[in-house]
């Protein structure tokens, strides 16, 4: 059993749902050695998340961002944790609700993602700056 891991910096970010695919495989050439296994991708961040979505027509990621906006809305009366900004208490639910972790499973080296899937990072802060990932590949 092959274990890796190691924490990456993404660069800034702004608002909404973007592709990272690239640069998380890019990060982990590690993943080469691995025939059979998993990585997992961890965000060590409240206001941001993971999610694994269509990686070839941008508008999917547009429609995300909209559909959230409309769901879990900013300036809402019954929110107490406002002095962070009115971005701030809606960027913990969206996160909440899309998860702070993925798993991909490693074949022949490779992750195996379905053909028209991506790695997204989805942004909910206006301002987030960069974001740090926690990447464990694990195999054989």
């Amino acid at each position: 059993m092959i274990f890796y891991q190691k924490e990456i910096q993404l660069k800034p970010y702004s608002r909404g749902f973007h592709l990272v695919t690239n640069e998380i495989i890019e990060s982990i050439p590690e993943l080469s050695q691995i025939e059979i296994g998993q990585l997992q991708i961890f965000i060590k961040h409240t206001s941001a998340s993971l999610t694994i979505n269509e990686n070839a027509d941008s508008t999917v990621r547009e429609d995300f961002e909209s559909h959230f906006n409309i769901m879990v809305p900013e300036n809402a009366s019954y929110y107490k944790h406002t002095f962070e900004g009115s971005d701030d208490m809606p960027a913990h639910i969206k996160s909440s609700l899309m998860g702070s972790s993925i798993q991909i499973p490693i074949t022949n080296g490779r992750l195996n993602l379905g053909t028209w899937q991506g790695i997204y990072l989805c942004e909910h802060r206006n301002n987030g700056g960069s974001r740090n990932l926690v990447l464990t590949a694990i195999g054989n």
